[in-house]
């Protein structure tokens, strides 16, 4: 089950449950919650089994214990509401779309930002395949620590040194290591979802950023491709941390827009979801920021 989180009132009859990333905590959907709240959304912010803790409670724990847990706090939210919307950063959004396959609900829509379908980014070693082989010694596997590094996910140099500065002090707003069985069970999960990729009824919205090191656009481009109803928007000035990075405000204001086109759409209940999210279905956003690359696939 869930290890705790965060409800707060609404105006409204949907809410969003928040899934952060592998090591992290909530505080990288800090701003998308806030923007959401605003707006009038309940919010429930996961925090996933074996995080918000230390990183030696990730060890022994599986992708299926994470699906576990968003599973039950979105069927609770859903008890409460007419519409639950999932919005999920990094292996958060792995959850949000493995959920969404599960579940098979229509009713609300899915925000997947930075999901690493692919780890094949800029900054990660040519030698990182062979972490499959290590997966089977279990005394290597166990023990060795994949530590978190520059450039921390962020392109902005000024919150990419208030990063070092915490993990110096020891701040637990996130890891600053993972254990390699937990990126097995990453692995584990990419897996599982992209195999049941077309399994995702409700509409989709990907953001993903041009130059993420962690995972290129190619994960973005095989959801929007995979997925029946997906819009993409590629960022330009943000690395793989992009709901806190420098296109921070842009990703959350899409995200509540998105969000917001659902409330129109269901206006028309006897519609059915081609209608109401028509395709192909990448249509620009109304502009909400300059400088921006929209990528339609």
């Amino acid at each position: 089950m869930l290890l705790g989180g965060d409800v707060t009132g609404s105006r409204k009859t949907a809410a969003a449950l928040l899934i952060h990333g592998l090591g992290g905590t909530e505080h990288e959907l800090r701003l998308v919650e806030k923007t959401l709240k605003a707006e009038g959304y309940e919010t429930k912010c996961a925090i996933l089994p074996g995080h918000g803790t230390r990183p030696e409670d990730l060890v022994g724990v599986r992708f299926e214990h994470w699906l576990e847990a968003v599973t039950i706090q979105y069927l609770e939210l859903r008890a409460r509401y007419e519409t639950v919307h999932i919005v999920g950063m990094c292996m958060g959004a792995l959850l949000a779309l493995a959920l969404s396959q599960l579940i098979g609900d229509r009713r609300g829509r899915v925000v997947a930002l930075a999901a690493p379908v692919f780890l094949d980014g800029w900054s990660l070693p040519w030698y990182r395949g062979l972490r499959h082989l290590v997966y089977h010694l279990p005394r290597a596997r166990d023990k060795f620590r994949v530590k978190e590094s520059e450039p921390f996910g962020v392109k902005n140099g000024v919150l990419r040194a208030a990063i070092k500065a915490r993990f110096l002090r020891g701040d637990t707003f996130h890891y600053s290591w993972t254990p390699l069985t937990c990126i097995r069970e990453l692995d584990r999960l990419r897996s599982y979802v992209r195999k049941r990729v077309r399994r995702v009824a409700r509409p989709a919205l990907i953001i993903h950023a041009r130059e993420d090191e962690l995972t290129s656009l190619r994960s973005a481009y095989f959801l929007s491709k995979h997925i029946r109803a997906a819009k993409l928007l590629v960022v330009d000035e943000s690395y793989h941390m992009l709901s806190i990075d420098n296109d921070r405000r842009l990703v959350a204001n899409t995200v509540a827009q998105f969000l917001a086109e659902d409330e129109r759409s269901s206006q028309n209940k006897g519609a059915c979801l081609s209608e109401a999210f028509p395709e192909p279905a990448n249509e620009p956003f109304a502009p909400v920021a300059a400088g921006v690359s929209w990528a339609i696939d």
